[in-house]
């Protein structure tokens, strides 16, 4: 039998899943082109620079924050845990956001955009609508 439409436990799924989709699309391609000569090029986002490796290790942080939650290890009652996943929600939002309207210039021959800087994006965007719906169950 399916759990019922309650808000804090689709905000705890919804945390897992964005972070750990967040942890994972920092390996996948954010720009990728053709070079003149046919050759297939794709960048990862961990190889775009540091706000791709920081893209990575804010959903790392996610999965380390839920897996303490889950062994019954919380944060201060000063500090809500719905307000930690919006911060870093919208931290990863705007690396992101950077990373898809200015391009490095060190790849600015693969100027198209992979499908993996669009995945980060929406576990990005996922991770702030988990926080609310935490913040939902606070209430």
């Amino acid at each position: 039998m399916p759990r019922p439409l309650v808000p804090g436990y689709w905000g705890e799924r919804l945390a897992w899943i964005a972070g750990l989709v967040l942890t994972l699309s920092a390996f996948t391609d954010w720009y990728a082109g053709t070079q003149a000569d046919g050759l297939t090029l794709s960048v990862t986002g961990w190889h775009t620079g540091a706000l791709g490796k920081l893209v990575f290790f804010i959903g790392l942080g996610t999965l380390i924050l839920e897996a303490l939650r889950e062994a019954g290890i919380e944060l201060p009652v000063s500090v809500p845990e719905s307000l930690v996943l919006i911060a870093l929600g919208s931290l990863a939002t705007i690396f992101v956001l950077i990373r898809l309207i200015s391009i490095p210039d060190t790849f600015f021959g693969t100027a198209g955009r992979g499908i993996g800087i669009f995945i980060s994006l929406a576990a990005a965007l996922l991770l702030i609508v988990a926080g609310l719906l935490r913040a939902a169950e606070e209430l």
